[in-house]
């Protein structure tokens, strides 16, 4: 997919436009938003969100659920858009929609259990004291999605926001606008009676996404590259926004000597090949034991060499997006031949551009690029190692800390607990991305907050410590002067609380 400027002078673009990455149709023209209009429209957000904080839990989730199934009624419509933006299969697109709209119900139905107000005990010392914690919204969130997953993404960000009380503004990529704004306008069609700002899209390119992180906005989530999120925080730290950030991975799968291998290698040629590759939570490494490599490798070669890449509805994925991922694709592939690696499946001969077909590496030595680094494409690298233990080693043994899983009949949650990712799937892979209960996100450079369940919509409000005193004691310490006898009994009581040995 390009994105392409359309302009009266090339130094100030106005407009650009959106193009199929397979047949370059023009999907639509957007335009390039101004930090000026980005401050009009972050203004109208923070009016509009005080009604939306007002309704109420019971408010709003009529509201959003009220979406969902306004959504749920033009599914032929969304997954058509979703392709002619990016030429993936149509099913890609509905297993999206599917997916995020899970996502808003979750939020809805849940929000007002995980953010209502609640009473927690306030201890010996203050026990005179009733003690309350509640959650409010931050304000107005700015919600920068990927081009990868642009229904998912826009849903997930929206979920959260809108179910903890804030008006968002959603900057979708420049090469996946046409999802992003249609999930945005389609709220409004469902729900006529919300104030316009309440959710908002803004357009453009880079320039577009900093001057929303330096809008003064009250949070930015931001999905997409490392590279990218850090230029995020940064710009962030202008007025001290608060960011959650998801980033890059390059997910790891161990095989253990007692996994089912044919169950395993058709999970990872789809983790690996769905979406082009072009997934953040996609597998792109495998370490199997020594003890089982040959079969699981005659197997893994079986289903990749059934993976077709095309735009009849029967291919398994389309294009990939940005000429320059194709680019990444050959210097990772090509890197780790020339480092003795093998090619099982496809190779260099496999990047016939816009397309990547299936390639399968093995034996690649830790320190190339295709496993130290995100390749982003239908790559899959699978070495061996000597057992369990070390292959949870070397999985762990890169920066990132997205999402891993485990094939094993009896070890599996025991080799779960050792991997260092924000989640971990047992006997199957990314399933935990795709329940909305569940919290979504990373370690190391892979980023940190969280999205999904009940971490998520707590990340998208501010907690609030209410004290209310229930009554007076005789001895108070909290005041002046000091009590002599007040100390005493205080002392006689801590000594009695705390000197106790544990048996």
């Amino acid at each position: 997919m390009t994105a392409q400027l359309t302009t009266e002078t090339a130094a100030e673009p106005k407009t650009f436009d959106l193009t199929n990455p397979a047949t370059g149709e023009v999907v639509g023209t957007y335009p390039v938003h101004t930090a000026g209009d980005i401050a009009e429209i972050v203004a109208q957000a923070r009016q509009a969100q005080v009604w939306w904080q007002a309704l109420g839990f019971a408010g709003r989730k009529k509201r959003m659920l009220r979406w969902t199934s306004y959504l749920a009624k033009r599914v032929d419509e969304i997954t058509d858009l979703c392709h002619r933006e990016t030429a993936k299969p149509r099913g890609d697109g509905l297993f999206e929609l599917l997916a995020g709209l899970e996502e808003v119900k979750w939020a809805a139905n849940n929000a007002e259990r995980v953010l209502k107000e609640r009473n927690v005990k306030p201890g010996l010392a203050m026990m005179n004291f009733d003690a309350r914690v509640s959650y409010l919204p931050l304000g107005v969130v700015g919600v920068i999605t990927p081009w990868n997953a642009p229904l998912y993404t826009v849903f997930c960000g929206l979920a959260d926001a809108l179910g903890a009380g804030n008006a968002a503004i959603v900057k979708p990529s420049e090469f996946s606008v046409a999802t992003g704004v249609y999930a945005v306008e389609s709220f409004y069609k469902a729900n006529p009676d919300a104030p316009k700002g309440l959710v908002s899209w803004i357009s453009g390119f880079g320039e577009t996404g900093s001057a929303l992180c330096k809008s003064g906005v009250d949070k930015i989530a931001f999905t997409g590259s490392v590279p990218t999120g850090r230029r995020v925080m940064q710009a962030c730290t202008e007025n001290l926004t608060p960011v959650l950030l998801e980033l890059g991975g390059k997910d790891a799968t161990v095989i253990a000597a007692d996994a089912d291998l044919d169950a395993a290698a058709k999970a990872i040629i789809w983790g690996s090949m769905w979406n082009a590759g072009q997934a953040c939570v996609g597998v792109e490494r495998v370490y199997v034991v020594q003890a089982v490599r040959d079969p699981f490798l005659a197997k893994v070669k079986e289903y990749a060499e059934k993976v077709t890449a095309g735009q009849r509805e029967t291919d398994s994925y389309g294009p990939m997006t940005l000429p320059s991922q194709v680019e990444i694709v050959r210097r990772h592939v090509a890197d780790a031949l020339d480092r003795g690696a093998t090619a099982l499946v496809g190779g260099l001969d496999s990047i016939q551009p816009p397309y990547v077909h299936p390639i399968v590496l093995v034996d690649v030595p830790e320190e190339s690029s295709a496993v130290q680094e995100e390749t982003f494409g239908p790559v899959v690298v699978v070495n061996t190692a000597k057992d369990e233990d070390d292959a949870i080693a070397r999985a762990n043994a890169t920066e990132f800390g997205l999402g891993s899983s485990v094939f094993s009949k009896n070890r599996g949650r025991e080799i779960a607990a050792k991997l260092r990712a924000g989640g971990t799937t047992i006997n199957s892979v990314l399933t935990f991305v795709g329940i909305p209960s569940l919290p979504f996100g990373g370690v190391g450079n892979s980023g940190f907050g969280r999205f999904h369940g009940d971490d998520g919509l707590r990340e998208f409000s501010r907690a609030k410590a209410t004290t209310s005193k229930k009554f007076n004691m005789g001895k108070e310490l909290n005041s002046f002067p000091r009590d002599p006898e007040g100390y005493k009994i205080v002392s006689k009581v801590l000594r009695l609380k705390f000197s106790r040995r544990l048996k």
